[in-house]
């Protein structure tokens, strides 16, 4: 009976994470509150991967080097160009173009890892792409916001990495030891971890539309479609680059859900410092965007898990 409502809760938490999103944006208070708690959301969240992923899962992946790499050049190549491009065919002003393309820049979204598990994709290739893509953005972020939008800025590098440690690394690792101790006793209650990780996508999405909830009223329709464009598109794309490489489906899986979720709280934040509100309009509204559409996806495909080893790649 319990596992039944954990199974119920885990298949439906896009749902939940709409209704507390809504709840946030009315009553956007007692969600600011617990703001200051997202890096332990993210952390919690990682070290619950890590107890349910196995060493031996890092390992097929350190064997085929050139998947993380393939991935890593996708990622930035797929959205930042991808939102210069609809930038470009909407003839967006400066200010949202530049947003979106910071958008498009930002590296993975940790929440991602946290999709890729729900989904039954490979997890840990998401890991190893958010990993890489975080350490890379301190140069590739601004780089190509420069490049194809004309802006400039500047970011803390060894900031972003110890954070990078402290959400992803860590906490991991930490995981890794308590199911290598605990093993018999973890095998009897995995399926809790889909439902605990599903909880804190929940208190993310809801934080961040608090967080935002002065700069949505500014979002009109053209931006919820470029915005939904964008996303989709990089989840397509991401999808493609996979089986144009021949990966197994896992493996695709993760990678459209890694590409099409973008981090955009990042990018909402580099916006706000050093572009005004109105730039960080797209990429405040992709937060949100990219964790409804990734949940519908990761539902999806979590419900089709059973025949995920047999089906064709």
């Amino acid at each position: 009976m319990f596992k039944t409502i954990i199974d119920l809760y885990t298949k439906t938490f896009v749902v939940w994470v709409i209704l507390f999103g809504i709840l946030a944006y009315f009553v956007p208070e007692p969600f600011l509150a617990v703001k200051g708690g997202m890096t332990w959301f993210f952390a919690l969240t990682m070290f619950g991967i890590g107890v349910a992923l196995e060493p031996a899962d890092f390992q097929r992946i350190a064997k085929q080097p050139w998947l993380v790499l393939v991935g890593s050049i996708a990622q930035f190549t797929i959205m930042p160009f991808g939102a210069f491009a609809i930038a470009y065919l909407f003839q967006l002003p400066q200010e949202l173009a530049i947003g979106l393309i910071l958008t498009g820049s930002a590296p993975g979204a940790m929440a991602s890892n946290v999709m890729s598990y729900i989904a039954k994709a490979d997890a840990a290739y998401s890991v190893s792409l958010t990993t890489v893509s975080t350490l890379a953005c301190p140069i590739l972020t601004p780089g190509l916001t420069y490049l194809l939008a004309g802006a400039d800025m500047d970011v803390d590098f060894f900031k972003m990495m110890n954070d990078i440690m402290i959400m992803v690394i860590y906490p991991l690792l930490a995981g890794f030891v308590i199911r290598y101790l605990f093993k018999s006793y973890i095998e009897k209650m995995i399926f809790i971890f889909p439902a605990i990780s599903s909880t804190f996508i929940i208190f993310i999405g809801t934080i961040v539309v608090a967080s935002n909830h002065n700069y949505l009223p500014q979002i009109t329709g053209i931006i919820l479609v470029i915005v939904l464009l964008l996303n989709v598109y990089g989840m397509a794309a991401g999808y493609g680059v996979g089986h144009l490489f021949k990966m197994e489906l896992k493996r695709k899986r993760a990678l459209a859900i890694e590409i099409g979720m973008q981090n955009a709280g990042l990018g909402t934040v580099l916006a706000l410092q050093h572009f005004g509100e109105r730039a960080a309009a797209p990429a405040a509204l992709f937060v949100f965007v990219c964790i409804i559409t990734a949940s519908i996806l990761a539902e999806w495909w979590s419900g089709r898990g059973s025949i995920i080893y047999t089906e064709s790649n």
